[in-house]
Formats: C-alpha cells, sequence, structure tokens
C-alpha cells in the first residue's frame, strides 16, 4: 500500500524516485565513461609514441668537398635507396650555425655538419636538441693567407676570414690565435679581426686585395691557393697529434647529426639513413680517382651552381680522410676550444653521441671491426 498524506499525491514521489534513478543512472555512465575515454586516450598515447618510420627525412648539407658523402649520397642515389619509402629532401647552407637554426626550428631532420656547431646547439639546448650519430670527414682545413705573410707575427692588424661565428673553422681560427698570444673578440675587434664571410664572397674579397687571410674547409682552401695566389701558413693537421683519438693528422671536419625528437620517433629511418651514408662513405673511399671527381663535380654543379677545376678538386681530395669514425675522443678539446674563443660555454658533452644504429648497421654489412667508439661521451 501506499500512504498518502493530505495534499501529496502519489505521482511526484514516483517521479523523485525515477529521477533519482536516473541520476545515479547518469553518474553510472559518466564514471564508465571516463574509465573507456582514460583507456581509450592511453592507447591512442602508446600508439602515438610507437617509432614508425617518417613519412620523409629532410637533410642539410654544404656545397664544400668536406661534404662529400652527402654529395654522392645524393647523386649516386645511396641515401633514397636506402631510405626506402621515406622520401628525401635536401637543402644547402654555408655554414653550420645556419643549419643548426634549420634544424632545432624542425626545417630539416638531420644535417652534415662541422662538430662545434654540433657542440654548441648540444651545449644550451642542455643536451636535448641534437645526437651525432655518425663521422662524414676528417681534415680538409687550412688557414691560408696573402704571399707576403711568412709567420703568426706577421698577423698583427691583418684581417682574416672564417665561413661562419661559432663554425668549426672559425673556432680553430680563434684558438690558434690565443695560442700565438693574440685576442679576438667575436664582434670583430681584437688583435686580429675576424670577419665571418661566405665561403665564395671570400674568395671574391681574397682577390680584391680586401682579405689578408682565412681559415677554410675544402675546397675553398684550395681555390684561394691555386685561383688567388695564397699560400699555406697553417695545415690544421699538423695541430692534431692523435690524444684521444689515436689517429695523429686527423681531427673532425664534417658529422651526421639528427634531430633528437625525431631520432625517438623513427630510429628506423635513422638507421636507413647511416645504411646509405655508410655505403657513401665506402664509395668515396674505393672508387677510381676519375670516377669520383666525375660524381663530385657534377653534384657541385648541381647544389653550389659550379664545378671545379680539376687541379682544385684533385688538391681538396687530397686534403681529406672520408670516415664513419667521428672521432668522439677530440670533442673535450673542441669544446674547450670553443669556450676561449667565447662562442660557447663549458658544459658537459655526456649523451651528445649516439653511435649504436651505425655500428649496427655495420655489423649487419659484415664490418668485422670493433664498434667505433663514443669516447664516454655517449652509446655505441
Amino acid at each position: 500500500m501506499t500512504r498518502i498524506v493530505a495534499g501529496e499525491s502519489a505521482v511526484p514521489k514516483r517521479k523523485r524516485a525515477i529521477e533519482a534513478a536516473l541520476a545515479v543512472g547518469l553518474v553510472l555512465l559518466i564514471v564508465v565513461g571516463a574509465v573507456v575515454a582514460s583507456t581509450v586516450s592511453r592507447n591512442t598515447e602508446a600508439q602515438a609514441v610507437e617509432p614508425t618510420p617518417a613519412a620523409d627525412l629532410k637533410l642539410g648539407y654544404f656545397g664544400n668537398v668536406t661534404h662529400a658523402p652527402a654529395l654522392v649520397g645524393i647523386k649516386e642515389g645511396f641515401l633514397a635507396e636506402a631510405l626506402g619509402s621515406t622520401a628525401l629532401s635536401t637543402e644547402t647552407f654555408n655554414a653550420g650555425p645556419a643549419a643548426i637554426e634549420a634544424l632545432n626550428a624542425g626545417a630539416i631532420d638531420a644535417a652534415y655538419i662541422g662538430p662545434n656547431p654540433a657542440i654548441n646547439s648540444f651545449v644550451k639546448s642542455q643536451g636535448e636538441s641534437v645526437k651525432i650519430v655518425a663521422g662524414a670527414a676528417a681534415g680538409g682545413a687550412q688557414l691560408v693567407v696573402k704571399p707576403e705573410i711568412n709567420s703568426a707575427a706577421d698577423l698583427k692588424g691583418n684581417t682574416l676570414a672564417s665561413p661562419q661565428l661559432g663554425g668549426t673553422q672559425d673556432v680553430a681560427l680563434r684558438s690558434w690565435l690565443s695560442d700565438q698570444g693574440y685576442k679576438t673578440n667575436v664582434d670583430g675587434s681584437g688583435d686580429v679581426a675576424i670577419n665571418p664571410t661566405e665561403n665564395a664572397q671570400t674568395l671574391k674579397l681574397f682577390q680584391d686585395g680586401k682579405l689578408d687571410g682565412a681559415w677554410l674547409p675544402e675546397p675553398w682552401a684550395s681555390r684561394l691557393v691555386l685561383q688567388a695566389g695564397a699560400k699555406v701558413l697553417v695545415d690544421e693537421k699538423d695541430l692534431w697529434d692523435g690524444t684521444g683519438t689515436g689517429k695523429p693528422g686527423e681531427f673532425p671536419t664534417t658529422v651526421l647529426i639528427v634531430n633528437q625528437k625525431f631520432a625517438a620517433e623513427h630510429p628506423d629511418t635513422v638507421k636507413a639513413l647511416l645504411a646509405g651514408h655508410a655505403k657513401s662513405v665506402a664509395w668515396l673511399n674505393e672508387a677510381p680517382a676519375g670516377q669520383k671527381a666525375s660524381v663530385i663535380n657534377s653534384a657541385l654543379q648541381e647544389s653550389a651552381g659550379a664545378a671545379l677545376a680539376d687541379d682544385v678538386l684533385a688538391r681538396s681530395l687530397a686534403n681529406i680522410t672520408f670516415t664513419l669514425d667521428p672521432l668522439a675522443g677530440s670533442y673535450p678539446r673542441l669544446l674547450q676550444d670553443g669556450v676561449e674563443a667565447g662562442t660557447t660555454k663549458q658544459a658537459e658533452l655526456n649523451g651528445l653521441f649516439d653511435l649504436r644504429a651505425l655500428n649496427s648497421v655495420l655489423a649487419e654489412n659484415g664490418g668485422g671491426t670493433e664498434p667505433i667508439p663514443a669516447a664516454g661521451l655517449g652509446e655505441n
């Protein structure tokens, strides 16, 4: 029986009971929905971070002979073939700092670059920006000057050039001048003025008598010597005794770096890039001289707008060693040189290298050698 109180009907009570039941049901639905949504969200997040091959890879490099692994890898199709379904696009740069800016902005995913800009990026980002994944070239940098300059003592008050402030040759020049007792400043002032200048412009300025010399990578050092009458005052290979690397005369000029976020999301793509890179370096070390010169010159024509004279290219190649070893043991000195030059800050370099994919590629290809070392500055 339902008890009815005066002035109240049974219908409202039944209505309130139904409303209460609906409210409870609605709460249950919300709870269940939240659980389902949370599960879906977790699954979606797991899928989002799961490594996958990249749809495309944007690669930066310079139109220099020191970047021949890139030139040959692109021209001969080694990189595109290794990347498979991942589309390869490329962009050329004059010097490392500009390439680093593009990489950190996401405009490129990987780059052939000098070691000092890679160090600077790693230090400024507190180890979050890039990883060095392979070596590419060693050697091939010289200080070339006017014929009347015979020693370091003759440089006071002169004006020298480097490709770009904070670049590898810029740091090498400032470090060497400091060892000679000269003071230089990043604003161009000091005992010797240093004007960071695009390489092609350096050649023209030197020919016009507006520069006294420059510390340059190949082929630009050879171009100033053979086409503008410069002479070599310092061959950088003479400054490296093999400490930390066991390879006297070798110093890193070009390495291959990748954006850390890209590498984490697409490790298979990075490994594929390294497979193509390794094939390119092997080709450079095995191809007949004539074929090598022909391919490099054709690639330079496409990327830099002009081929090199035969004597310039031959001299350039004679000064360079193409190697997959990034010579990691030299990096403490490179960092210290940058600190003393005022272009970087003192920092730890642990984690700068990740050579695991490279050594995996070499092992799979029957390399038969010890893994390339990271010298305690990363993984190998």
